[in-house]
């Protein structure tokens, strides 16, 4: 925890400097603390808060049906030779195609609004859950299962007694990265699809050549991925314990 916080301290010190000794313009680069007391305010009494909100809630719902379509397609992978050897192929070629590349079809598809920056989400989510569960599946200890079969364990009770609660951990790796990935997919669709979130607010911005709120913003999206990464891997501590 300390090295992560004196390099922090470090490069706000040099950020600092660089302002009071004119090596950098304000307007390409805000002061800390000009920063620091514009994302209070605009949290706090202006829009960001509620801009905020709207890509948190694109996010967890994409999130949720990444999570939702992954984990069960990964069981299949893992267990059925058949399954890997039809779908791996075409789940490995899909990762060539950029998620901004995708955004206007969805718009076409499915419209503007929640559901297709949530289904561009998912998307960005549904992958490294899904190798991380089929990893964390094959990677059981064989003898563990055949010592389950032989004791008279059926398919459900080994599934939820043994196959998962042994792949948890390397699930909520997948979990934690998925989920910190959907923070992304949501600027990502509402830069190309609109909304009433952060990505909107950043165009906006942009537009306006506003420095300081486009640094600000960045700072939230920042502070959203890291709470999103925090929760899960709090989560994988209390799992491990």
């Amino acid at each position: 925890m300390l090295p992560p916080l004196v390099f922090g301290l470090a490069l706000l010190i040099v950020w600092d400097l660089a302002i009071r000794i004119g090596a950098v313009d304000t307007f390409y680069l805000p002061a800390p603390y000009d920063l620091a007391k514009y994302f209070v305010d605009e949290f706090l009494h202006g829009d960001l808060r509620d801009y905020t909100k709207e890509t948190v809630w694109e996010a967890l719902a994409g999130s949720g049906m990444g999570l939702g379509v992954a984990l069960p397609l990964g069981y299949l992978i893992a267990r059925s030779e058949l399954a890997a050897a039809a779908l791996e192929p075409y789940l490995a070629a899909s990762q060539a195609v950029p998620a901004v590349a995708l955004a206007p079809l969805f718009a076409l598809w499915l419209g503007y609004g929640l559901l297709p920056i949530a289904v561009l989400c998912a998307l960005l989510v549904f992958f490294p859950i899904l190798v991380n569960t089929v990893l964390g599946l094959r990677s059981l200890d064989p003898d563990v299962m055949g010592a389950a079969r032989v004791d008279g364990v059926g398919w459900w009770g080994m599934l939820w007694y043994i196959e998962f609660p042994l792949a948890l951990p390397s699930i909520l790796t997948g979990v934690r990265n998925g989920f910190t990935l959907s923070i992304t997919g949501a600027v990502v669709g509402e830069f190309v699809m609109g909304g009433e979130g952060l990505g909107q607010l950043l165009s906006v911005q942009r537009q306006e050549a506003d420095t300081i709120g486009l640094f600000s913003t960045l700072v939230m999206l920042a502070l959203l991925a890291a709470g999103f990464y925090g929760v899960i891997r709090l989560v994988e501590r209390l799992v491990q314990r």
